[in-house]
């Protein structure tokens, strides 16, 4: 299964122009790419799509075909800058994933979300058996 596969400029396969990894035109870009060179997309409609294979990410029971939504550079915006306000919010947040919802204490660092609750409380009923 060849890149001409996911070749198709014209969008009349898939409904959107469509490029294989590594081929799209100049003057497009990903959301990742964008945020890198300080832009956004700014509300515009996708413009195009890069389609591959990936066996790194397929599962059982999902497509091994990935995809990223290309925008035009030349429509896009700056990043809007951070506020005191947004600053805070973000603070506040990032302190509310450290607080175990079990102990109701600082951890110290980021409860993982597979736990839901510190390493001390997670481990607390297999230590206590």
């Amino acid at each position: 299964m060849g890149a001409s596969r996911f070749y198709d400029p014209t969008g009349a396969r898939y409904g959107v122009p469509t490029f294989p990894w590594r081929m799209a035109p100049d003057g497009l870009a990903t959301r990742r790419q964008l945020r890198t060179a300080g832009l956004r997309p700014g509300g515009q409609d996708v413009a195009a799509q890069v389609l591959w294979y990936s066996r790194r990410y397929w599962r059982k029971g999902t497509s091994p075909i990935r995809v990223a939504y290309l925008y035009r550079v030349d429509l896009a915006k700056t990043v809007r800058p951070m506020t005191p306000a947004k600053w805070a919010a973000l603070a506040r947040a990032n302190a509310a994933r450290r607080i175990c919802p079990e102990c109701r204490t600082d951890a110290g660092y980021r409860i993982p979300t597979s736990l839901g609750m510190c390493v001390s409380c997670a481990d607390a009923p297999r230590l206590a058996a």
